[in-house]
């Protein structure tokens, strides 16, 4: 053994250890080279030329992309202390792989070039993503481009990805899938877009429905088939006409360039059942039709597959008003319409129903003309009259002015309720505005008619009311006409203008002035009557000229009088 060698000199100690503190200074906390000397149970001796050897875990070379090494092999290693307590050195493969997977990342990040990676765990929003040594996260909205269920096939399998964001301070790594599959999604479509041609016809197999339509796949790429274009028929959803997985034969109807959506149909294929529709369908001819849809406003009515018309709401029915639709007809339902009009550029048929029967009112007027009799039962009752329901569904009315001669609108009225029976006589029929005008009192006839009164007449009348303008009183047969006499018309003497001088009950006679009967107004005055007798008398029994007074010739009307009256 040499001696030198046992007994090293002061210097040659100086320079191994300048040499070993050298080292210490160049390589530790960085990725160095080393050699594969053994390989023990779960461990992978590497010697990294220190006089020293680091063991590593053999689980840091087997991760996704990787493989174990054999002896011999040259790795690349993180040494983080040279010497620990066992004299060992400290080594790390994950971490060595870790700082050459940020360098090639951060030149894949700069160029916007996509990395190859591995889902190998499940966080919170998302997934775990080992980039060859780098972890990254990848949320859970960029796995794919539909939201994926099952990730399971996705695990541990060696996959692009884009680098969205990097913090290496931070040690954060933002990846995406989706964006990888739709760049490569975006340059097939383009490719498969410029196959395709407006108006071709296309098989394709429907891959979803939504409720506005369906996806066909046509190849690698999708277009939609929107509900309006699956047939000339009304379809309320899609499902009513496909199916997922079904093949259909469809046309494509438009492409958009720009965006690359492309709208397909199936009905273009079929024969367009509009046309010659007008000659098909012509105004006020009848059909029979099956309702297929009922809408606030009014139902749709299918004359034959793909035509439909729509009958609104307020020609459903002469009588029902206000209602809606549902109450009158029904879905699936059949029954007899009328063409009223048709629009084939805007495709659209307007029908009746109301208009295959006639009309309840023209019925009504042949059967009651004015001036019959009718029963009918009071169907409402409203502040200006009643309401009577009459043959044929339809209403008639009872004005407030025409249910009593003698009462007031709003006194008659009390005396009726919903339900009652009245009988009342037909007064008019206005077809046009749909209304019968029915009167109660016209049944008995009016009172001042049978009463003979006429202006010029003398009647007696009794009292029945006092007030301070004048008295109240009735006239005629059963005391029928009611009339009033005026405080000035009392008397032909000012002083015996006195309404209290009177009672009820007293009879008064008194001349009929004016007769309006269009108002059922008689003027009566006792004054006229007084004066009208006066001129009698004069004229009888003479005047002042002839000697006689006028009391005289009064005295002697008065006496003749009571002489007729006693006889």
């Amino acid at each position: 053994m040499s001696t030198e060698t046992l007994t090293p000199t002061t210097d040659d100690f100086a320079a191994m250890l300048e040499a070993s503190l050298a080292g210490r200074d160049l390589a530790e906390g960085q990725v160095i080279k080393g050699i594969v000397t053994a390989i023990e149970n779960d461990a992978v001796v590497v010697d990294v030329g220190l006089k020293t050897e680091g063991r590593i875990p053999v689980r840091e070379f087997t991760g996704p992309g990787s493989k174990a090494p054999k002896v011999g092999d040259e790795v690349e290693v993180f040494l983080e202390r040279i010497e620990n307590a066992l004299g060992e050195a400290m080594l790390s493969r994950d971490k060595a792989r870790r700082e050459e997977s940020w360098d090639r990342l951060e030149q894949s990040f700069e160029k916007k070039e996509p990395v190859n990676g591995a889902i190998v765990g499940r966080v919170k929003g998302g997934f775990t993503v080992d980039l060859g040594g780098a972890s990254a996260f990848l949320p859970g909205s960029q796995v794919d481009i539909r939201p994926v269920r099952d990730v399971g096939p996705l695990m541990n399998q060696e996959q692009p990805f884009a680098v969205l964001k990097m913090d290496r301070p931070r040690g954060n790594i933002v990846v995406s899938r989706r964006a990888v599959l739709e760049e490569s999604r975006a340059e097939q479509r383009a490719e498969l877009v410029g196959q395709l041609a407006e108006g071709e016809a296309r098989d394709g197999i429907v891959k979803n429905i939504t409720d506005y339509g369906a996806f066909v796949d046509l190849g690698g790429i999708d277009g939609l088939l929107h509900v309006t274009d699956m047939s000339w028929s009304r379809v309320g959803h899609p499902s009513e006409v496909v199916e997922v997985g079904q093949n259909v034969k469809v046309q494509i109807i438009k492409i958009n360039k720009e965006t690359q959506r492309i709208s397909l149909g199936m009905k273009q294929l079929m024969s367009d059942p509009w046309e010659g529709v007008a000659a098909k369908y012509p105004v006020s001819a009848t059909f029979k039709g099956r309702v297929t849809n009922i809408a606030e406003y009014g139902a749709f009515v299918e004359l034959e597959e793909g035509v439909e018309g729509l009958v609104h709401v307020s020609e459903m029915s002469w009588t029902k008003k206000n209602i809606h639709p549902g109450k009158i007809l029904s879905t699936s339902q059949e029954v007899e319409v009328m063409v009223l009009d048709v629009d084939a550029d805007k495709r659209r048929i307007s029908l009746g129903v109301k208009q295959t029967q006639r009309n309840p009112w023209e019925v009504f007027a042949e059967t009651y003309p004015a001036g019959s009799q009718i029963q009918g039962e009071v169907k409402n009752i409203t502040e200006f009259g009643l309401f009577v329901g009459l043959e044929g569904e339809i209403d008639g009315m009872v004005h407030l002015s025409d249910i009593s001669w003698d009462q007031s609108g709003e006194q008659a009225i009390e005396a009726f309720k919903k339900g009652d029976l009245v009988d009342a006589k037909v007064l008019d029929v206005d077809i046009d505005k749909e209304r019968v005008s029915l009167g109660i009192k016209q049944l008995a006839g009016d009172p001042m008619d049978s009463s003979g009164a006429n202006r010029g007449d003398t009647v007696t009348c009794t009292v029945t009311e006092i007030t301070t303008g004048g008295i109240e009183v009735t006239f005629g047969d059963d005391a029928a006409v009611k009339a009033f006499i005026r405080k000035s018309d009392l008397s032909r003497d000012r002083a015996e203008q006195r309404p209290e001088r009177f009672a009820v009950g007293d009879k008064v006679d008194a001349r009929i002035t004016n007769v309006d009967k269009a108002s059922r107004r008689v003027s009566l005055s006792v004054k006229a009557l007084e004066i009208a007798d006066e001129r009698d008398a004069v004229q009888q029994y003479g005047s002042s000229d002839a000697g006689a007074s006028l009391g005289d010739i009064l005295g002697a009307a008065m006496r003749e009088k009571d002489a007729d009256k006693g006889e």
